[in-house]
């Protein structure tokens, strides 16, 4: 589906979610007892109760940023001034918020347990990042950002899918802030990337401070198992012989596409490299397959790597980024055994 122009966006999709949250929560003792009449009659433990729960939350946390961000507007001088450092602090400050609660509530509510395995994070201090994710389960994209800007005081920048501006609290934050979005089309050309998704990159990644990280995912969405049988194709079928022979060899992540990734880090030869794997939920490709496990009651595992900028190799990225990916697919592999 077509995305609305900005004006919808904002005329329509942002005042219908305050008016719907606004319903919701004055409706809300029926939306209780109706789940509680429901709960005993399905399986799993209070699992209706536990998805109205974060879906109320949610809504109540979209419409508070959504009030917010219009305050930081106005206090911008109607965006005069919405781009400038203070700003943009202040516009991080409602990312850092949001996720919090989010977070909190979603991992008590849902018994969620996450460990991070890695670097600490005093070794990240004053480096700016490049930041290399595996894309699979829901929530990790907010899994990661959030770790980014509540444990380690990031100031992120991302590479992201252009259909999350569906979202209205995310599409106003994420377009004041230095972020950029890439439709379907741009990634989901014949070739690995091309040379216009690796400019917008490279633009994203250029000039890193010391608390910025640039976050790209180079897989381009989720796992699941067609898309990986799909991207093996779409290597062989482009010519790319080798590519497609070592991403046959992983099982647990979909091919890498190598254009974004070089151009992050031709754009950023200072900045350090993070690559981030996880594993916990990802075996749930589906909102069936979510719910069927709700509740969750596991543990999310994060495993980070850090490379020092001295240490990146600059002459061969693509077949770098395979040995790391590589590494990431027999971590998971290993994490899924118990190992």
């Amino acid at each position: 589906m077509n995305l609305p122009p900005r004006w919808v966006r904002r005329a329509v999709l942002a005042p219908a979610v305050l008016a719907l949250t606004a319903g919701v929560l004055v409706t809300l003792p029926v939306w209780l007892l109706v789940a509680a009449a429901v709960s005993p009659l399905l399986p799993g433990r209070m699992r209706v109760l536990r998805v109205l729960w974060v879906a109320v939350l949610a809504l109540v946390l979209e419409s508070a940023a959504l009030v917010a961000l219009l305050a930081l507007w106005v206090a911008s001088g109607f965006g005069a001034v919405i781009r400038t450092p203070p700003m943009q602090r202040l516009h991080y400050g409602v990312v850092a918020w949001y996720l919090r609660v989010l977070y909190r509530e979603s991992v008590r509510v849902l018994r969620l347990r996450v460990e991070i395995e890695g670097p600490d994070p005093d070794e990240y201090l004053g480096r700016p990042l490049l930041v290399f994710c595996r894309h699979a389960g829901p929530g990790d994209s907010f899994l990661l950002v959030h770790a980014l800007v509540n444990w380690y005081a990031r100031e992120p920048r991302i590479v992201l899918a252009a259909a999350l501006q569906w979202d209205p609290a995310l599409d106003v934050v994420l377009n004041r802030l230095p972020n950029r979005f890439l439709s379907a089309h741009d990634v989901g050309r014949s070739d690995p990337d091309g040379d216009r998704t690796e400019r917008r990159i490279a633009d994203l990644a250029s000039s890193l401070d010391g608390d910025d990280a640039f976050v790209l995912f180079p897989e381009g969405g989720n796992f699941n198992r067609a898309r990986r049988l799909a991207g093996i194709r779409r290597l062989r079928d482009g010519g790319f012989e080798e590519m497609a022979r070592r991403s046959e060899a992983m099982r647990h992540v979909l091919p890498p596409r190598p254009g974004g990734v070089s151009a992050a880090l031709a754009a950023a030869p200072d900045a350090d490299v993070v690559w981030v794997a996880h594993a916990g939920l990802d075996h749930l490709y589906s909102t069936a397959d979510i719910w069927r496990a709700l509740p969750l009651d596991t543990t999310v595992r994060m495993r980070w790597w850090r490379v020092p900028h001295d240490e990146v190799p600059r002459d061969d990225a693509v077949d770098w980024l395979y040995d790391w990916w590589k590494r990431i697919d027999d971590w998971v592999d290993a994490t899924r055994n118990g190992e």
